[in-house]
């Protein structure tokens, strides 16, 4: 049988149809192109699905490995946490085992009060007046800029860790990290947040030193 009577003899091969197959058994360049693209086109969507999904995964894990969690413990997601949730390490955002958790539980006694007194400009004071009172010593400063240059740098954050943040015009702030929430952003106590002391997320972004606290 001649190919130029294939399609008269076998109407069921007709041109329209993509599984069409060239006399000898190829299929055609335009079907084979046509394949291999979908077949890119559903490999990229399952990277980009695995890399949404895996980004805190990874942040979780790399926080992990500094120090935020001991051996034993495991952290995970609500799934029905929004995306401004706070997520911490299972049993609580202290790690046991880590000398800067007493840092953390002494910061959560005063949330939602002002035990420092002044009427504004108390983060550091309230920083220095929790480390002091966890048994370090301070900066002895009102400047949120002094914990730049306190204790020991660190590359990220650390639960228990100090963090010192540029406010624009308004000048630095300083608290003690927590944790970190959804989104990858640090989370922190801090004094003179709303006039009191909170216990929330901040832009990573700002933070531009992390040390921690030194006897």
């Amino acid at each position: 049988m001649q190919a130029g009577g294939f399609a008269n003899t076998n109407p069921s091969f007709m041109e329209s149809s993509p599984q069409m197959v060239a006399p000898g058994g190829f299929a055609s360049p335009n079907v084979v192109a046509e394949a291999r693209a979908d077949r890119i086109g559903r490999r990229g969507a399952r990277l980009r699905q695995v890399e949404r999904t895996s980004r805190w995964e990874r942040g979780v894990a790399q926080m992990q490995a500094r120090g935020l969690a001991n051996a034993n413990a495991s952290v995970a997601t609500d799934a029905g946490a929004g995306p401004n949730a706070t997520v911490t390490p299972a049993g609580g955002a202290m790690a046991s085992g880590f000398t800067s958790s007493n840092v953390v539980a002494e910061a959560r006694r005063h949330l939602g009060g002002n035990p420092t007194g002044r009427g504004s400009l108390w983060c550091a004071r309230f920083t220095n007046m929790v480390l002091q009172h966890s048994g370090y010593r301070g900066t002895g400063s009102d400047m949120a800029s002094s914990f730049a240059k306190y204790g020991q740098r660190v590359s990220g954050p650390q639960v228990g860790a100090i963090a010192v943040m540029s406010r624009g015009r308004r000048g630095g702030h300083v608290g003690v990290i927590t944790g970190i929430d959804a989104k990858g952003n640090p989370i922190m106590i801090s004094g003179n947040n709303g006039n009191r002391v909170r216990e929330a997320p901040v832009s990573r972004g700002r933070i531009y030193a992390y040390v921690m606290p030194t006897s």
